[in-house]
C-alpha cells in the first residue's frame, strides 16, 4: 500500500502514532499541515478554518447536497465550510503524487479513493491511559479533559458525516481498526508500518 489515511479518537495517540510511522517509514506525514496549505492558498487564517470544521452542519440533507454539488463540479454553491472542504481534498490528492504518505483526518480516505490507500481508525479503550495522555500532551486540566475530548470527537464525527454521509465511529468504515491500549504506540506503528513498501525494502 502507499497511503495511511488516520481518523483516530481524541487522547487515543492517534497523532504520536502517525508521525513516528511516517519517521519510521522515511516518508511525510500530513495533518495540520494540510490547514496551513489551505489557510495561505484561501488567504484565511487557521483558525477561521478549524472553526468552519467544528461548527460544519450535521444536517443529512446538507450533507446530500454538498457532496451532489462537489460531485458535480459545482463548488461555487457551496457554504464556505464545504469550499475549504474541497481545498483540503485537492491538497491531498496533490500531495499524493509526491509519493507515500501518512495522512491525519480530514477525510483523507475520500480523497484517496480508488488509490492503494489502507483506512485505519485508532481508539484507545483505556479511560485512564486516554485521560493521563489528554492532560500530559496537551496540558488540559483535569475538569476539563472529559469535556474536551467529548468536543473534538462531536468536531471529527461531525466533520465526518457532514462530508462523507458516513458515521466516523462506525468501525465498518475503516479497514483495520487499533487500540492503542492493547497495542501500545509503538505496536500500532509496527503494524501500520508492515503495510508500506519503504518499511519493508
Amino acid at each position: 500500500m502507499k497511503y495511511i489515511a488516520v481518523e483516530r479518537e481524541y487522547g487515543s495517540g492517534g497523532t504520536e502514532i502517525a508521525r513516528r510511522l511516517a519517521e519510521k517509514c522515511n516518508i511525510a506525514c500530513y495533518g495540520s499541515e494540510i490547514l496551513d496549505a489551505v489557510a495561505k492558498d484561501k488567504g484565511v487564517s487557521v483558525e477561521r478554518i478549524q472553526h468552519c470544521e467544528e461548527t460544519v452542519s450535521n444536517s443529512f440533507l446538507y450533507t446530500v447536497y454538498a457532496i451532489g454539488q462537489m460531485n458535480t463540479g459545482n463548488g461555487d454553491m457551496l457554504t464556505e465550510e464545504g469550499k475549504l472542504f474541497v481545498a483540503e481534498q485537492e491538497f491531498i490528492r496533490r500531495s499524493a503524487h509526491k509519493g507515500s504518505a501518512v495522512y491525519l483526518g480530514h477525510c483523507a480516505s475520500e480523497a484517496l479513493s480508488g488509490l492503494d490507500v489502507v483506512k485505519v481508525y485508532i481508539r484507545c479503550s483505556d479511560k485512564d491511559a486516554k485521560t493521563k495522555r489528554i492532560k500530559e500532551q496537551y496540558g488540559i486540566a483535569d475538569s476539563q479533559i472529559e469535556s474536551t475530548r467529548k468536543r473534538f470527537d462531536n468536531k471529527r464525527s461531525k466533520y465526518y458525516y457532514a462530508n462523507t454521509a458516513k458515521k466516523w465511529s462506525d468501525l465498518t468504515n475503516y479497514d483495520i481498526v487499533l487500540d492503542s491500549a492493547a497495542l501500545g504506540i509503538d505496536g500500532c506503528v509496527d503494524v501500520l508500518a508492515g503495510l508500506l513498501p519503504a518499511a519493508n525494502g
